[in-house]
């Protein structure tokens, strides 16, 4: 197999500590995470499509706290394993 180019690397890791950073805020700044988000789909200024199918989810804060953390859990393995494997092919 082919050795990944660096900028590909690079950008790959950009993304997976945005990823990271965001989890991050949801596991230990949950309070805030959610409001910033709550209040972001509220704003009428903001366009964001399926507006409505996301509030509603919202609505019950603990049910959506710990779904989204399971997720996050699983989203942090599959990132972090990723991870792992794009540097150890870039390497070898």
């Amino acid at each position: 197999m082919e050795q990944p180019p660096f900028g590909f690397v690079l950008v790959f890791l950009l993304f997976s500590l945005i990823f990271l950073s965001n989890s991050y805020k949801l596991w230990f700044k949950t309070d805030e995470y959610y409001k910033d988000l709550y209040n972001s789909l509220t704003n009428e200024k903001t366009p964001y499509p399926f507006k409505s199918f996301f509030l509603k989810r919202l609505e019950n804060k603990q049910s959506w706290i710990f779904w989204q953390k399971a997720f996050s859990l699983l989203g942090i393995v599959a990132v972090v394993g990723m991870d792992v494997l794009v540097v150890m092919a870039w390497i070898g």
